[in-house]
């Protein structure tokens, strides 16, 4: 097999943490102290769950959310967009993420991320108080390249995250590779997977609030379509990481099982096999040396946006504009 240079291979970390739920600043700390502990280690990238910041919305399901104008529901909703991330623009620092750009340019570490978006609510956007299930790519350089809002909320997270859209179906390069990303079930999608495709991903990391059963068959199906190396990072949820703070908080503790989100991180490489098994219930951060060599090899028989493709016969369009229900003309 070819090899590729030591300076071309890539560290990459998956960091499978548990947040201090739906505690923003908490949860950011303990963030940035898995960030300095993948960057001690070496590595050049490290990734974090689905909205790890700062939770998923699991009372959902252990307080009857779908109950029609609930005040319990009401309650904890507004404590969840309270506790969600406004993202600024490049040049006012990343708004509640400012503090983690640093860190990303100071330890010279790329950074993907799952938040709770909270739109800005400027023209152009939205009313402000509506929430995302968005994953942020935060460069080496500090500076985030891109915001993906979850295209189709699933089943029960309808009842809070609101649609997203193309703006975010984005790539990025690092070192040799080119990295790309989606949330939880998007990656399921396939014409969002041939979105990034298409734009030459060769490394791909799906994020997942936590469960193994999500992530051991489909991280090496992925791999194996598309050729690439697949982070699979999960996050991980206890019985005790509900602080008693938490609007319901004895309500969702009284139905809430031990450990409703059991982690499931993974790392596959691009023949589908594994760099890094399903690692479940505990707090850990799983790390890969990647190589971008294997790439070539193995899409010298299949490259499904290459010289596998008929775009004589089948294209994706894809529309990256950001939507809003506004438009002003003559400002």
């Amino acid at each position: 097999m070819s090899a590729s240079t030591p300076s071309s291979r890539l560290r990459v970390a998956a960091a499978q943490i548990a947040p201090v739920w739906l505690d923003r600043a908490a949860t950011l700390a303990k963030i940035e102290r898995a960030v300095h502990e993948a960057a001690d280690a070496g590595a050049q990238l490290v990734c974090f769950g689905e909205t790890i910041l700062p939770g998923y919305p699991f009372w959902l399901e252990l307080t009857d959310g779908a109950r029609f104008n609930s005040a319990i529901q009401k309650e904890i909703h507004a404590h969840y967009v309270d506790q969600a991330v406004r993202i600024g623009a490049a040049a006012d620092g990343g708004g509640d993420l400012a503090s983690l750009c640093a860190l990303a340019a100071r330890r010279r570490i790329a950074i993907y991320v799952g938040v709770l978006e909270r739109d800005g609510g400027r023209i152009g956007g939205r009313s402000g108080h509506s929430v995302y299930c968005s994953l942020v790519y935060i460069g080496a350089d500090g500076v985030i390249g891109s915001i993906h809002r979850k295209l189709m909320p699933t089943y029960e997270e309808r009842l809070t995250w609101a649609q997203g859209d193309g703006h975010g179906l984005r790539t990025h390069a690092l070192g040799a590779f080119t990295v790309g990303g989606l949330n939880c079930w998007e990656n399921w999608m396939p014409l969002a997977r041939a979105a990034l495709y298409g734009q030459g991903e060769d490394l791909h990391v799906a994020v997942w609030p936590g469960n193994v059963r999500n992530t051991i068959d489909l991280t090496r199906h992925i791999a194996r379509e598309s050729r690439s190396f697949v982070i699979s990072v999960s996050g991980l949820m206890r019985r005790e990481d509900i602080p008693a703070s938490t609007p319901q908080a004895e309500r969702i503790l009284a139905a809430c099982p031990p450990m409703p989100a059991d982690g499931g991180t993974c790392i596959a490489g691009p023949d589908g096999e594994w760099l890094a098994a399903p690692v479940a219930g505990i707090e850990t951060i799983v790390y890969a040396d990647l190589d971008p060599a294997r790439v070539r090899e193995e899409r010298q028989n299949f490259d499904a946006a290459g010289h596998y493709s008929r775009p004589d016969v089948t294209q994706l369009i894809v529309n990256r504009e950001r939507q809003s229900p506004t438009r002003f003309i003559g400002d």
